[in-house]
């Protein structure tokens, strides 16, 4: 009796998941971003909402929560009925990093659904002027004879600015002295005042003093060359093998969305990805896009919390 009372049961859940695909969606979207207006995170969740409404007959509404790092935004989707209305536009941070530095209200890879990734950048390695030096073997080099004597700027602890320095240390060896800074402004400002003399940053902060000449671009930190700074060579040709450390971000939905609308979601969203205008404003953006399906999104996020997590371990850093 308990048995069949079971099957009766198991029957009737994947009915109800049919049927709601079948109906999805049946009423406007709450689209999450993890980080403020006007941020590259709003502006990918913009222009795919902008793209979407249409596709799926649905108003798409944009909430900002930023904070945390990310981590409200994220646990508050984490935490939301699991009927495909509430997703989360968040990125690496309290996806795959802020776990190891501080205890969260969710847990990354069981309560969130991933559906794709949206974009991603890699980090420029910049060096402040007053170095001298032209290349990251030199850069290895010059920062090998100098132990504990150079410093280098972050956008904060537990950034991806952070570890990426962090990583780079560990496979040279190299001792550098750590400055957080509150935000990438104050980083970038820190290597033009030579405070520091070293920082990896995303593209779109550093730019324009390296156009300027004020600050010294080495080397980006994807796995290939960046196709928006194509004259600079990788961490990894230019004289660090398997070096590689991108910024990346995505859409999630509660653990317990049916299979079918994720399914769904990713194929609306990697066709929105693929269209021209899309791309460009991506790209006027620092950005590439990235698509996809959504298991090569989750093995994404599974591996780059294994990838991290010793190297985190291995700084002591923590944040509050």
């Amino acid at each position: 009796m308990i048995f069949r009372k079971l099957i009766l049961a198991s029957l009737l859940l994947a009915a109800a998941s049919a049927s709601m695909a079948d109906t999805w969606p049946s009423k406007p979207i709450r689209f999450v971003v993890a980080a403020p207006g006007g941020s590259s995170l709003d502006v990918i969740a913009r222009t795919i909402s902008d793209k979407l409404k249409d596709r799926l007959g649905q108003p798409i509404v944009i909430e900002n929560i930023p904070g945390g790092a990310g981590t409200i935004a994220t646990g508050n989707v984490a935490r939301a009925a699991p009927d495909g209305h509430t997703w989360v536009m968040s990125y690496n941070g309290p996806l795959a990093y802020t776990q190891f530095l501080t205890r969260l209200p969710y847990d990354p890879q069981k309560d969130l659904v991933p559906v794709i990734q949206t974009s991603s950048q890699p980090n420029v390695l910049a060096v402040s002027g007053d170095i001298p030096v032209k290349t990251v073997s030199e850069l290895i080099s010059y920062a090998k004879q100098r132990p504990g004597k150079l410093n280098y700027a972050s956008v904060g602890n537990g950034s991806s600015s952070h570890l990426t320095m962090e990583l780079f240390k560990t496979m040279t060896g190299s001792f550098i002295v750590h400055i957080p800074y509150n935000g990438a402004p104050p980083a970038a400002l820190s290597l033009l005042s030579g405070e520091t003399q070293m920082l990896f940053s995303v593209p779109s902060v550093i730019m324009p003093q390296i156009k300027a000449g004020k600050i010294k671009a080495l080397a980006v930190t994807s796995p290939a060359r960046f196709s928006l700074l194509p004259d600079l060579p990788t961490v990894a040709e230019a004289g660090l093998p398997g070096f590689e450390s991108i910024t990346w971000n995505g859409v999630l939905v509660p653990k317990g969305t049916p299979a079918d609308i994720v399914q769904r979601l990713n194929t609306e969203i990697d066709a929105v990805l693929k269209q021209a205008d899309v791309k460009a404003r991506f790209n006027n953006a620092g950005l590439d896009t990235a698509g996809g399906s959504a298991d090569a999104f989750r093995a994404m996020l599974a591996a780059e919390a294994k990838k991290w997590e010793p190297i985190i371990r291995r700084t002591g850093a923590k944040i509050d």
